[in-house]
């Protein structure tokens, strides 16, 4: 029998706006060192090199991003570097690697990764990702990789988990259903029931069965993919890119695929393994501060600030994340603060309004000031 091959998909097209004003639609998140020197998507790819070859891994943005990410990334095949034309969320993104890799090597294991997490034990994921890979490339299993959830977090997805079907160093744990982003008090439940997971956005399928549950789930996109995917290679190939793939209903590939897969009989096939390497998905500067705390970033103090500058100076403050490189910061009296520092913008803040940073995005488009977004 022949050795599975395994089929990385870079998931880059967004926006980064969570992260203004560092993060701009020319260099979002994903291009930007947020931790360590490494960028968001050179850290990705360099934790997938230990499972696969650079000739097999697919990286999906847009025109905005591509030639940085390029630049980034000169070590993989600038062919596999797609940009869409239009954004259209990540089921067309993932169905339509799919629909490429299945016209070659349909047995293929393909695995889903979004550009900008952070993982802090590579070991591990080598580990869990050996292990869903030969999952996935069983018959038509769908494995999705859960966070062994630390708070009711809201702004998460959350995988309940049924019984435990394979044991080991590396759990395999049916999956009952998905739940979006819960309000708090369900989230609450959940983290008391114990049998839940937080939905990482890591995916492991046959090209195969993904194609295949679009053709039955999706089935209005099928006509457009398979034109995209036959017209690969040729010279043909951007124009038809950019006349079919707007034609994709714009859906997460948790709504278009594994919601409808889990409330039928297939459901059984969805399986879940644990993303327990220390994973972040650095959501916010909220979230960036907690991890720079919980690794000791340099900045980091026992008064729980974060700051990246030439220097600083701490009187009184607490629970601050501050980013003005080049500069003597000075805190005096205050806590929980977000101040981040360019060229062109200031933003302050507190941790608790972060995630409302793409207001600020959103109004200044409105306004009129899309130099600044």
């Amino acid at each position: 029998m022949s050795a599975t091959t395994f089929v990385p998909v870079i998931l880059a097209g967004g926006s980064g706006t969570r992260f203004w004003p560092r993060s701009r639609r020319s260099r979002a998140k994903q291009v930007l060192a947020l931790e360590g020197e490494r960028t968001m998507i050179q850290q990705t790819a360099d934790r997938l090199r230990q499972l696969a070859a650079n000739h097999d891994v697919w990286v999906i943005t847009n025109d905005l991003l591509a030639g940085t990410i390029g630049g980034q990334l000169p070590e993989l095949e600038a062919v596999k570097i797609l940009s869409e034309p239009v954004a259209r969320n990540t089921a067309p993104a993932c169905a339509l690697a799919a629909f490429l890799v299945e016209r070659t090597n349909p047995e293929a294991v393909l695995g889903i990764f979004p550009s900008d997490h952070v993982v802090g034990n590579n070991e591990r994921f080598a580990e869990v990702l050996r292990a869903g890979i030969e999952l996935a490339a069983k018959g038509e299993t769908m494995v999705v990789l859960g966070v062994p959830p630390t708070r009711p977090e809201t702004g998460y997805g959350y995988i309940e988990l049924g019984e435990v079907v394979q044991a080991g160093s590396v759990p395999v744990r049916k999956v009952k259903r998905f739940t979006e982003k819960p309000e708090k008090a369900l989230a609450v439940k959940f983290i008391e029931a114990g049998n839940y997971a937080w939905n990482s956005g890591m995916f492991l399928w046959s090209a195969r069965t993904l194609a295949n549950a679009i053709r039955r789930h999706q089935p209005e996109m099928v006509e457009p993919l398979t034109k995209i995917a036959a017209a690969f290679g040729t010279k043909e190939f951007d124009a038809v890119f950019a006349a079919e793939y707007g034609k994709c209903k714009s859906i997460s590939v948790d709504y278009a695929v594994l919601e409808p897969v889990s409330r039928t009989a297939d459901g059984a096939k969805i399986v879940c393994v644990p993303a327990d390497f220390a994973w972040n998905d650095l959501g916010s500067w909220a979230a960036l501060h907690e991890h720079k705390l919980s690794v000791g970033a340099e900045g980091t103090d026992s008064l729980q600030n974060a700051v990246e500058a030439q220097q600083m100076l701490i009187l009184n403050s607490r629970g601050n994340y501050i980013y003005a490189p080049g500069k003597v910061v000075a805190l005096i009296g205050v806590d929980n603060l977000v101040v981040v520092e360019t060229e062109d913008a200031l933003l302050v803040t507190t941790r608790e309004n972060s995630q409302r940073v793409g207001e600020v995005v959103k109004k200044l488009g409105a306004d009129g000031h899309t130099h600044l977004t």
